[in-house]
């Protein structure tokens, strides 16, 4: 494979990671429609110039299969032109792919990042785990807070800096997909979208009530 051929594949496999956090090698090759083998040499490649690491992983019986993340330095990657090209990426899968597929994706990896999600934040109440899933998404680069709403058994989960805005606005399935990500990490609670900040609110917010 061409240096050339390699550039599109390693640098989606890095726009992945910015927008889903953690993933495996099978999970990247088969969105990005490559093999495994492929996949695992980029990785490697990238974790040599110091753009992802890799964190082992167990899932069911077998050996544990690594987990990739950006670095500091990866996320340094993308000063500007991220959203461009995650745009194109975007753009290109849905001319290509079967209608629905795109949205059918988008939905199969917020259920995978949710039950990452459930496994880091634990058990406890729905505050405690608030709190747990806002570390976790500042960590990712959001601007992320929750606070109660006063007389109700409910909370408020504010995110006030969209880093694929841009994006949301030509494809808005992926605003549908951060709101199933909350649902699914949350099974227990009622969840709806309460502020969204592409129809002019000052962030992204989601009620989450026991249900």
């Amino acid at each position: 494979m061409s240096v050339s051929a390699q550039a599109p594949t390693r640098e989606a496999a890095l726009s992945l990671m910015l927008r889903q956090g953690e993933l495996t090698a099978a999970q990247l090759a088969e969105t990005l429609q490559v093999s495994v083998q492929v996949m695992r040499r980029h990785l490697r490649s990238l974790e040599e110039e110091g753009l992802v690491e890799a964190s082992p992983s167990s899932e069911g019986q077998g050996r544990p299969s690594n987990r990739w993340r950006l670095t500091t330095r990866g996320r340094g990657h993308f000063p500007n032109g991220s959203e461009h090209f995650a745009l194109g990426l975007l753009s290109s899968m849905t001319a290509n792919l079967p209608s629905g597929m795109v949205e059918e994706l988008l939905e199969r990896q917020a259920s995978e990042k949710a039950e990452d999600y459930r496994q880091q934040i634990g058990e406890g109440t729905v505050p405690e785990r608030l709190e747990r899933l806002v570390e976790l998404r500042r960590g990712e680069g959001y601007v992320a807070e929750f606070h109660a709403e006063p007389g109700q058994n409910s909370w408020v989960l504010s995110e006030f800096h969209c880093s694929v805005q841009s994006i949301a606005q030509q494809f808005p399935c992926v605003c549908e997909q951060e709101l199933e990500l909350i649902r699914h990490t949350f099974p227990d609670c009622q969840v709806d979208r309460v502020h969204w900040l592409l129809e002019g609110n000052q962030a992204c917010g989601f009620r989450l009530a026991p249900s």
